[in-house]
């Protein structure tokens, strides 16, 4: 089955499954979903997400990009030249997903921030106007990519940002290193399930009871599918939540292990 017949088919899913506010029975996931998934107010900050985006989408400048993850297929890296606007294009998901990560970010508050998969930077830029206090580390593998979202970071002047330039598997172990704790991680890297569930692992060491951990495109292929399965399936996680394009995991003690797969 082609990819695009499998997330197809996994949206039709979801959407017979997904459940609104009023079926939750679990206090903190119906606060998160109605304070936090389905909050309609609009924040300031969206302005200069929404205004970054334009800029990415519109830049007709010509990188040399490497891929260390899916898009590499067999290969250990694949390199090729394409337009900044058209990379964005591809890597930019819908802009709700962000402001849903500025929304995450602005009600749970992390202090130290993991981000695997930096790309054009607008997630990064998403989770850095949500707090200022935080300190986000963003890793990309390739160093012209990195270069197009610093540019970003400091025309917002974003100064809560560290970018690490390198494949993951190089450069974790040094930048987990530097950290006490990881209170929020974003996974949007190396789309397949042998790496993802590796950086897990790894970040699981430095997680505590308040962290949550945020998967993009948990059904974007059998493989990446599984991945998530066993990530919520964890003895760890306590609560996971599915929202198609995100899962995202928490740690919480105290809470009943459950599964929830949620509209937004």
């Amino acid at each position: 089955m082609s990819n695009l017949l499998f997330r197809l088919k996994k949206y039709f899913a979801y959407y017979l499954e997904k459940k609104g506010p009023h079926k939750i029975h679990s206090p903190f996931v119906f606060e998160l979903s109605t304070k936090v998934i389905r909050d309609t107010k609009q924040y300031a900050a969206y302005d200069k997400i929404l205004k970054a985006r334009r800029m990415m989408l519109g830049n007709r400048n010509v990188i040399e990009t490497v891929d260390f993850g899916s898009g590499a297929g067999n290969k250990s890296f694949a390199t090729y030249r394409a337009r900044v606007g058209k990379l964005a294009k591809a890597r930019t998901g819908s802009i709700k997903y962000y402001l849903l990560l500025y929304r995450l970010v602005a009600y749970f508050k992390p202090k130290t921030i993991l981000e695997f998969g930096t790309s054009t930077g607008l997630s990064t830029m998403s989770m850095a106007l949500a707090n200022n206090d935080a300190h986000i580390v963003t890793m990309e593998g390739c160093a012209s990519v990195a270069n197009v979202a610093t540019s970003v970071f400091e025309r917002f002047e974003l100064r809560n940002i560290d970018t690490a330039i390198g494949n993951f598997n190089n450069i974790l172990a040094e930048n987990l290193a530097g950290i006490n704790q990881l209170d929020c991680v974003f996974f949007d890297g190396n789309h397949r399930k042998e790496p993802t569930l590796d950086y897990f692992n790894h970040c699981l060491t430095k997680a505590t009871a308040q962290s949550f951990f945020i998967f993009d495109d948990i059904h974007w292929s059998e493989e990446m599918e599984e991945a998530w399965d066993i990530i919520k399936n964890h003895k760890e996680v306590s609560v996971s939540v599915d929202l198609y394009q995100f899962g995202i995991v928490f740690f919480r003690t105290g809470i009943e292990k459950q599964h929830f797969v949620l509209s937004m």
